[in-house]
């Protein structure tokens, strides 16, 4: 049996801990499960800054806030070794490559989308997408759907949707209320599953131990919840006169605050809720470019939320709200990116002094496992519309299913569901490798 360290390592500086979060910046991929793990990996098993309960006492906690838990969990560790600004640093740099990428390849895809070996790689990339959505459907509903209840509120939450357009607000709302009702009346039904339990496992001495005590900043207090939630409000006030008389930056800066409380779920639950805002309702981009994002947010570093940087990008465009286009689509990216995230570091540092006080098992409540069961519905729905969009291009509301059906695209998606389901390829390389087909096909197409 290997030798478990009995002793702390030397607990990281702060400049020490800034190097390790801006180098996770730039190598988060794998989505949320692979940014925890890798969090893990480096933090719990190979540097042990935190303990193994610790860390996933913090993770049930950021699981059941709105907004993405990878980033929220790196700000809570953070805060709790460096403070505020520890909070700040872990967060800011957990999305800030991401960013940068984001809004560069959105130029890029501005000023050439329209190069044919642009178009011949996103052809092959719509369909890949379409599977990686309805890949998140199944694997989020494999988990949360555990009884007949569930399953219909799941389908609920896709017919009120996909047939009668509601709001992505009033189905969580919804169900909520049937989760909260349903806890009440059949709570075998509605026990919280998935998440994540304790673990046996040691690591040897960690900075954050088990019994290390509550560092005095990390300790509760209600002047502290206070001060808190009035600087973030004030923050945001002070964002929101920044950008007072430009009507399209204001409706953004808007929506995607709302969207930030709405993420229960992770990243595809709120996809839909950015769809129909930005799509829909705005008009900010298309349908298409919202997918050609999407793929594009699936192969960047940095949680997939930061598909908002895309939307404001390509919406700060096409509203004109500068007068040049790359500044225009800048202050897009940045508005939308800024007020996405602003709550997750207000949820962590009011709620994360609770938590530490406590040290209790958090778990879902009834009404999170009612929404979970909705999120799956919701999901499946973008997926659908995702198809029709990729399968009949120029279909329309009063004509669906208008020729040409693309069947090379429904060939493509299927291979690439196929790929991530029974041989659990890894996204990236599933898109690659549709990009690649896309591009051969619309080469052989021309020559033709």
């Amino acid at each position: 049996m290997s030798h478990i360290p009995q002793t702390p390592p030397p607990a990281p500086t702060f400049w020490e801990a800034f190097l390790y979060w801006l180098k996770l910046g730039f190598i988060s991929f794998g989505g949320p499960a692979g940014q925890i793990a890798m969090m893990h990996t480096d933090l719990v098993e190979r540097k042990r800054w935190i303990s193994e309960h610790r860390f996933l006492h913090a993770l049930n906690f950021c699981m059941i806030l709105p907004g993405p838990e990878a980033i929220q969990l790196a700000i809570y560790i953070s805060w709790l070794m460096h403070g505020v600004w520890g909070a700040i640093v872990a967060g800011v740099l957990f999305f800030l490559p991401s960013f940068l990428l984001l809004s560069l390849l959105a130029g890029v895809y501005l000023a050439w989308g329209d190069v044919p070996l642009v178009q011949g790689l996103f052809y092959g990339i719509k369909p890949a997408v379409v599977a990686v959505v309805l890949f998140a459907a199944w694997r989020i509903g494999s988990r949360a759907l555990k009884n007949e209840v569930l399953w219909g509120i799941a389908a609920l939450a896709f017919v009120a949707i996909f047939v009668f357009g509601v709001g992505f607000p009033w189905i969580v709302l919804a169900a909520a209320v049937l989760g909260a009702i349903g806890g009440k009346l059949m709570p075998e039904k509605f026990k919280s599953g998935g998440g994540h339990g304790a673990s046996n496992k040691v690591y040897g001495a960690a900075v954050i131990d088990d019994d290390t005590p509550t560092p005095a900043h990390a300790k509760f207090s209600w002047a502290k919840l206070a001060m808190t939630v009035v600087a973030c409000t004030l923050i945001w006030l002070v964002a929101m006169f920044a950008i007072r008389g430009e009507t399209a930056l204001t409706e953004m800066a808007t929506f995607f605050s709302k969207a930030a409380f709405l993420t229960i779920g992770g990243a595809y639950a709120v996809l839909p809720y950015v769809y129909q805002g930005g799509v829909e309702h705005y008009t900010w981009l298309t349908g298409p470019q919202m997918m050609d994002g999407l793929a594009l947010g699936e192969t960047t570093p940095g949680p997939l939320i930061m598909v908002v940087t895309w939307v404001g990008y390509l919406g700060g465009v096409a509203k004109g709200v500068a007068a040049n286009s790359v500044m225009a689509g800048l202050a897009g990216a940045a508005v939308a990116t800024f007020f996405t995230f602003l709550p997750s570091f207000l949820f962590i540092l009011v709620g994360a002094p609770v938590v530490e006080s406590t040290r209790g098992e958090l778990k879902f409540t009834a009404p999170l496992t009612g929404v979970t069961a909705a999120v799956v519905g919701v999901i499946l729905n973008l997926a659908v519309f995702f198809a029709w969009h990729t399968f009949w291009p120029k279909g329309t509301g009063s004509a669906p299913f208008a020729q040409p059906f693309e069947w090379f695209t429904v060939l493509v998606a299927v291979a690439a569901f196929v790929a991530l389901w029974k041989y659990k390829v890894d996204i990236m390389k599933v898109i690659g490798a549709c990009a690649l087909l896309g591009l051969v096909y619309t080469y052989i197409l021309g020559i033709m």
